[in-house]
């Protein structure tokens, strides 16, 4: 940042600071934004003096005009109110040898251009209006301010207050003074993010020699850059003597020139409080689409009791597949062994794979699977703390906490959703073919049986009845016979062969609803888990983004650290 006061001592256009309004809104805008996505978050101390900050920029915003207020601050004794006269022309601040001599602050308004409200939000009663010809320092408000090291609290608290609300600082300090702690320690240090904005002045120069004065302001210089000012601008004045009043005033056109100073310390109340809301949030954040890891799948697929469903699917397709493919005499046995599926009251899906009003009715909502054991609870309980930990690596510790309660929903949540994820998954698909053609063949071979037997019956009656019909003969057998034998044996063999074929059938079944089933409950982990903690994941880079706006830092892409 340009500073306000020419170190160089060259006052020219190139000196003054680019800190445009539209740049600080922006800026004030992003901090505002880092507020609302930090939230909670954020150190409630650091956030309420942000706000405090914001509140005050948008005022400030709203009464620059073309004005800028320069504050005399110093310690007592130093000589603010004579420096302050001199500079205004006339006695205006009280000038005495009782100490503290300034209890309130004074202003001195130069230029035509109304600074009530100003003043009024500065809440600064005594006000002077500085007349004359000179138009050189017009849009300037000085104000004298009460001593810094005062004995009465109320001064300095005064002063305290003011100096968070001027735009430049003008530090008046004397030869006996210049290196006193309360003014170093509690404000120029406090203020060093304000360096650009500071001027530092060794009033009463006339009480010592050249060479003092000199050794004085090399001795002064050394203090504040131990205070932090990185390139403290120093000089020598006299209110009585009038020297250096002049490059004083110079420095002071200088800081009213472009009426730019005001919005380099808003600027600065930004950058100063983005920075200190920056240690709140960490350089980096874990990239959520690794949090969803194959053991955390596994963990809640055995707490939904995935397990004992694709059991049941299993017998279920070979119950199935025997009841379409068994021998015809002998399927009505299988019609009384129990639905696997409609026991754990999650067959929610018919044979053509779609969810019915029925199904919907008859899970009301919940199934019958198995509560999770201890240990499949104790699983679940140590793949989403392991995710929370992983997740919350290098976070602050109230971010890192506020990853932990997002990855920790209700148990009555999460059983929840696992259970109408097993409960919409369709158990059942399309009929295979197979089990058309030999359920066709099994009829055909039934009725093959039927008909031997029933042609073997009328022939044993007609030779009770000592009719005799001639009986057709196949090989050695006679054909009602074969076709009796025939129909029986092929229809066990075709039995026999259905239960492999049914055992094979349930294997695909079983390993396609597992598919199905494991990306359903990776969804309720991604829903449940996952997307809360994104959630604050995203909070976190919004925060660190908007906060490096607000600093003025460029933003810079951040490669998300693997969980």
């Amino acid at each position: 940042m340009t500073p306000v006061f020419n170190t160089t001592r060259r006052r020219s256009a190139e000196a003054a600071p680019q800190i445009s309004a539209d740049t600080l809104a922006d800026r004030l805008q992003s901090l505002e934004s880092a507020l609302i996505s930090g939230g909670s978050q954020l150190d409630p101390v650091k956030v309420d003096a942000a706000e405090q900050v914001t509140a005050k920029v948008h005022e400030r915003i709203r009464l620059t005009g073309g004005r800028t207020v320069v504050a005399l601050a110093g310690a007592t004794g130093s000589g603010k109110s004579s420096l302050f006269n001199a500079l205004v022309g006339e006695d205006v601040s009280r000038v005495g040898v009782l100490r503290p001599t300034t209890s309130k602050a004074t202003a001195a308004i130069f230029g035509d251009e109304p600074a009530g409200d100003l003043l009024d939000w500065l809440k600064v009663g005594a006000r002077h209006t500085v007349s004359g010809d000179d138009t050189s320092l017009d849009g300037l408000v000085l104000l004298d301010l009460p001593d810094v090291d005062s004995f009465e609290t109320a001064h300095r608290d005064e002063t305290e207050r003011l100096l968070a609300l001027v735009d430049v600082f003008v530090w008046v300090t004397d030869p006996q003074k210049y290196a006193d702690a309360r003014l170093h320690d509690d404000f120029v240090a406090a203020l060093a993010d304000y360096d650009t904005l500071m001027l530092v002045v060794l009033n009463q120069s006339d009480r010592l020699t050249p060479p003092q004065v000199q050794q004085c302001l090399d001795d002064l210089r050394q203090i504040l850059v131990r205070d932090g000012i990185t390139a403290p601008h120093v000089f020598a004045t006299s209110a009585t003597t009038g020297d250096g009043l002049p490059q004083l005033r110079a420095e002071l056109e200088q800081a009213v020139s472009g009426s730019t100073a005001a919005r380099v310390r808003l600027a600065t109340d930004l950058t100063t409080n983005a920075r200190a809301l920056r240690s709140d949030v960490a350089d980096s954040e874990t990239d959520p689409t690794t949090l969803a890891t194959p053991g955390l799948v596994d963990a809640l697929s055995r707490a939904a009791g995935v397990p004992t469903v694709l059991d049941a699917v299993g017998r279920d397709f070979r119950q199935e597949s025997l009841a379409r493919t068994g021998w015809p005499f002998t399927r009505w046995v299988q019609a009384l062994r129990p639905d696997p599926l409609k026991r754990l009251r999650v067959n929610g899906s018919g044979r053509s794979g779609k969810i019915t009003e029925a199904d919907v009715r008859q899970v009301l909502g919940r199934s019958s699977i198995p509560p999770p054991t201890p240990a499949a609870r104790a699983a679940v309980d140590l793949a989403t703390a392991g995710m929370a930990d992983r997740a919350a690596t290098g976070l602050p510790v109230r971010w890192g906490e506020a990853v932990t309660d997002a990855a920790s929903p209700g148990d009555d949540n999460l059983a929840d959703a696992l259970d109408q994820a097993v409960i919409a998954a369709p158990l059942r698909g399309r009929a295979p073919l197979w089990w058309s053609i030999l359920g066709a063949l099994q009829v055909l071979f039934a009725l093959t049986a039927i008909v031997g037997f029933v042609w073997l019956a009328v022939l044993g009656v007609a030779a009770w009845l000592q009719v005799d019909i001639p009986t057709p003969q196949t090989g050695p057998f006679g054909t009602p016979f074969v076709l009796l034998a025939g129909g029986l044996l092929l229809g066990g063999l075709l039995a026999l062969l259905a239960k492999p074929l049914a055992s094979a059938g349930a294997r695909r079944r079983t390993a396609q609803v597992a598919a199905d089933l494991r990306e359903r409950i990776s969804g309720v982990a991604q829903n449940e888990l996952v997307a809360p903690v994104a959630d604050v994941l995203a909070r976190h880079r919004e925060t660190r983004e908007h906060l490096q706006a607000a600093a003025g830092q460029p933003s810079r892409p951040v490669v998300h650290r693997s969980a």
